[in-house]
């Protein structure tokens, strides 16, 4: 277990907990993983999204404004990226719209898929760690390259949680995608 230490922004000074890492490898770099990127505009920190998840060692399959002749409407592009992870097609994605709401409402409408606007490396790791979020959500407008470099650690540093509360949780959320919650 490693011990992260935020640096500057509005989660400066948390440490976040993250998985058994190798010194010095990026916390994604463990297990390469499939990853539905799409955004509504070509915006520098989409492009950085692509380039960072690269870097990372990611298969990253573009949607929207990220990829020639897509249609880039923020509910378009933000579905399909989310059917593919709950189609098994990739392990998560990450879906991006001028202030992320969007995005992540869209997304959010995939049964399986369990979509976490994150502005901050602490929101991210606790999506991940309580909430089994599968889709991050970002505002192109509020996220800064130093800013997607912390959420993506925080994110892929994050695995969710064991704990008997958390999975409960997360369980009644599968089950209101089909409709079945008790009242």
């Amino acid at each position: 277990m490693v011990l992260l230490r935020l640096g500057e922004g509005s989660g400066a000074g948390v440490l976040l907990r993250t998985g058994d890492q190798r010194a010095g490898a990026p916390p994604s770099t463990l297990r390469p993983m499939r990853i539905s990127v799409s955004s509504d505009m070509d915006e520098p920190v989409a492009r950085s999204l692509v380039a960072a998840l690269r870097d990372r060692g990611h298969e990253v399959r573009p949607h929207g404004a990220l990829r020639p002749g897509d249609d880039p409407q923020w509910a378009v592009c933000s579905e399909a990226a989310a059917r593919e992870v709950a189609d098994g097609t990739a392990d998560q994605a990450v879906v991006c719209c001028w202030t992320g709401t969007g995005a992540s409402i869209a997304a959010n409408k995939v049964p399986g898929v369990r979509a976490a606007l994150c502005t901050d490396a602490y929101t991210a790791d606790g999506a991940r760690r309580w909430n089994d979020a599968n889709v991050l959500a970002l505002s192109l407008r509020l996220t800064s390259e130093p800013l997607l470099k912390e959420i993506l650690d925080a994110w892929f540093g994050a695995e969710p949680s064991a704990d008997a509360e958390d999975r409960q949780n997360v369980d009644r959320v599968r089950l209101l995608d089909h409709g079945r919650t008790p009242r």
